[in-house]
């Protein structure tokens, strides 16, 4: 939201105020509180008519420091709140007539009292922002009985902001207006599914504002060196977080909202759906599931959407007779081949579903200030939605999802959760309405998501979430909406996939080949190879079915590849999984996220690390033609085996069996021994590839189990013409060096040149290799 006309002048109806003078501290064993006027005090009458603002600075866990502007505290408080985590931390106050500073850990806010009323923010000696003379402010706008208050903080040079939720516009968003307010908007306009109000920098630092109402971004905007955030009211809370690196900026972040859940590896395989307003019964869902197997499609999730209930009726959480007859046993038999199932549900309640008089009667529904339960027709004729602020209305919701799991059910698709409406509208605990539009899908999940743990157990449970708010990292995965069948939607849902992992949220999918519409045969196999090298991969449609026969041959073929490919990776990327999980980084990182020292990748949104080894590039033309970059270092094709010098673009073209995706050197990269599901045993029969060792470098993997436990540790290390790798634990581990098929001897291990490179078969737990 935009106050000012310029640089000079303050917009037509609205009065800004800023902290100028300093005139009181108040200090705690924690904390201190700065009180400042609005207007340099020269004299006592000037305290008289006058306003006082305040700015409290404390931390809630180590390298955070949070900041709290307020000028009227009197206001009634205000739910919902974000859920906070934090932890015990010491801070070092300093309290002079010249400064005034808190630290915690490495992260230091100072402020010079002889400077006016003006914060910096350090990490150790490096300077991360600050927030200048004259930037922090409380505004009034008469007319519209409306106050605000604004924080500026300062951009430098080269700085790029990232994050603020799954955005679709461009990935920096430096130049953008964002306002923190979900939307059912698809994937092509600057609304958004998922609003998250924190972004990151590429100098190294985050901001998190703690509101879950509607916050104004204003990124190099307003005014370009500075991001202007602003929220409605009397209270302005942001929290600076710091680390070594943007990574541990993720860290810090997610241990202060909460660390992702590891979803279950069979997740991590493919899903197919009956697609939106198909018709589909037991007959056409087994001919979909049959004709994957025959054509040998490894296929993980089977996906029933919106009609698997009647029409008119949603949600009622009954399965359509007419077209269902024998769910159970429908279940049993898909579940008997090996499939896991997936049932799509919303919160809202049709008035034709039996379930809404039910909630209607017993107060599980939204009402209006009247009383009346608040009902509209859009998506649904009359339907009201679920109170989850209502412990009773969250009891009764979950017990229909818990008859479902008994049924065979493993996993739920969360759909919709935007659509929440701010006028008319009284909630059971008196929540503000506008604190609940965003936040209102943090309880929907959460209530969902305890199902699946306290039914299948908490290795178990897995959503598949379109609409988020902060916290909801929690209950992965999350999928990108509504796309189109395009390469430039293609794009534009790498672009949201990307900010939201650098806005906490570890793990992230999208409609394979677009929802709307039906994709050209280019488009969908393209997309079939990005699709499956994501976090989780899911072919789903609007009006089309999206099994691989439909387009093309080819098409069977190239899924085949990739799917095939995801699965025998499943040793390396349930690792990556399991770190991203503890560390809040996503397993699709923006280039920029793993080479933060490249400025080269700061603005790159086309190619990404899939985890911290596996660079890919997507394809987004019929042609085959592509431009990528590759960092410094050695890379090697994952696909050809081909190496490649970093530090330059390449400019390729390739057909459809093929696109770019890269190993960095220096990694020991872990290959199944199976490529037909995602979930086995990854210890067994492993194959560890080693690309690219340095002299004096070293390089390691780690292979948890489907426990997430570990099972193997291996590492590598070289000096000179020596490679001593060593493996504990296993069973039938093998070892490929990459690039290399002669050597002078080998210790501890058969050995015979491959098609990839040196086959070492271990004899024990350490193999030496003179090359």
């Amino acid at each position: 939201m935009k106050f000012t006309d310029g640089y000079w002048m303050v917009r037509d109806g609205y009065n800004l105020q800023n902290p100028v003078d300093i005139r009181d501290v108040v200090q705690k064993d924690d904390s201190f509180t700065v009180y400042a006027a609005t207007k340099k005090v020269e004299k006592r009458g000037d305290t008289l008519n006058a306003t006082l603002l305040k700015a409290t600075y404390s931390s809630p866990m180590p390298n955070v420091i949070r900041v709290r502007l307020n000028r009227h505290a009197g206001g009634v408080k205000q739910t919902p709140e974000f859920e906070l985590y934090g932890s015990e931390t010491n801070v070092q106050i300093t309290n002079n007539d010249e400064l005034l500073a808190l630290q915690s850990g490495e992260l230091k806010v100072s402020i010079n009292r002889n400077t006016g009323f003006a914060s910096e923010f350090h990490y150790g000696s490096r300077r991360l922002t600050g927030s200048a003379f004259r930037r922090a402010a409380h505004i009034e706008h008469k007319a519209a009985g409306k106050t605000y208050f604004r924080e500026q903080l300062d951009l430098g040079m080269g700085e790029y902001v990232y994050g603020l939720g799954e955005r679709f516009t461009p990935f920096v968003k430096n130049g953008q207006t964002v306002d923190i307010w979900n939307e059912d908007g698809g994937t092509s306009s600057e609304q958004s599914y998922k609003n998250i109000p924190f972004y990151l920098s590429n100098k190294g630092y985050g901001v998190f504002v703690n509101h879950p109402e509607k916050v104004s971004f204003e990124v190099a905007s307003e005014n370009v060196s500075k991001v202007q955030f602003s929220v409605e009211g009397e209270t302005l809370e942001y929290f600076i977080i710091g680390g070594e690196n943007p990574k541990d900026v993720l860290d810090n972040f997610t241990k202060l909202t909460g660390k992702p859940a590891l979803p279950p590896a069979w997740t991590f395989g493919l899903w197919l759906t009956t697609s939106f307003t198909t018709n589909y019964d037991e007959e056409t869902v087994n001919h979909f599931v049959d004709g994957m197997s025959e054509r040998d499609l490894p296929l993980s999730v089977f996906h029933f959407d919106c009609f698997w209930m009647k029409e008119y009726q949603w949600t009622d959480f009954e399965w359509d007779k007419d077209v269902f007859p024998d769910p159970a046993g429908l279940l049993k038999r898909l579940k008997d081949k090996g499939l896991k199932i997936c049932v799509w549900i919303n919160p809202y309640i049709a008035e034709k579903s039996i379930l809404f008089e039910e909630g209607m009667e017993n107060g599980y529904l939204l009402k209006r200030k009247d009383g009346s339960v608040w009902q509209w027709d859009m998506w649904q004729a009359g339907m009201g939605i679920v109170d989850f602020t209502n412990p009773a209305a969250v009891k009764w919701y979950q017990g229909k999802l818990e008859e479902l799991v008994d049924q065979g059910v493993d996993c739920f698709k969360t759909d919709f959760g935007e659509r929440i409406p701010v006028e008319d509208v009284v909630y059971f605990d008196g929540s503000d309405p506008v604190k609940m539009h965003n936040y209102y899908t943090f309880q929907y999940n959460k209530a969902v998501f305890e199902v699946l743990e306290n039914k299948l157990g908490k290795n178990e449970a897995a959503l598949f979430a379109r609409s988020a708010t902060v916290g909801g990292q929690q209950f992965p995965v999350h999928w990108g909406g509504d796309c189109s069948s395009t390469y430039e939607s293609m794009a534009e849902s790498l672009r949201g996939g990307l900010s939201l992992g650098v806005s906490g949220f570890s793990f992230w999918s999208h409609d394979i080949s677009g929802f709307e519409q039906t994709a050209p045969a280019d488009v969908y196999k393209r997309w079939v190879q990005f699709g499956l090298l994501s976090s989780h991969s899911r072919l789903h449609g609007s009006d089309s079915y999206r099994v691989p026969w439909l387009f093309d041959d080819e098409a069977v073929d190239v899924l085949r590849k990739f799917t095939k490919l995801k699965n025998s990776l499943m040793p390396y990327l349930f690792n990556q999984a399991a770190e991203s999980a503890e560390r809040g980084i996503p397993m699709m990182r923006p280039m920029f996220l793993e080479f933060p020292e490249d400025p080269t990748c700061g603005p790159l949104d086309l190619q990404y690390m899939f985890g911290d080894s596996i660079l890919v590039a997507p394809i987004f033309n019929e042609q085959g033609d592509v431009t990528y970059y590759l960092p410094a270092g050695t890379w090697t094709g994952l696909l050809d085996g081909q190496t490649k010098q970093g530090g330059r673009w390449y400019s390729e073209n390739y057909d459809f069996m093929s696109l770019p995706v890269f190993v960095r050197e220096g990694t020991l990269l872990a290959v199944g021994s199976q490529d037909s599901k995602p979930d086995y045993d990854y210890a067994d029969g492993v194959t560890l590839h080693l690309f690219g060792l340095e002299d004096g470098k070293t390089a390691s993997a780690n292979i948890i189990g489907l426990d997430a436990k570990t099972v193997v540790e291996a590492s590598a290390v070289r000096s000179g013409s020596e490679i001593k790798i060593s493996v504990s634990g296993g069973q039938n581990v093998k070892l490929v060096l990459r690039g290399i098929s002669e050597v002078s001897g080998v210790d501890g291990a058969s050995h015979e040149a491959g098609e990839q490179g040196l086959l070492l078969t271990p004899a024990g737990g350490s193999v030496t290799v003179n090359l």
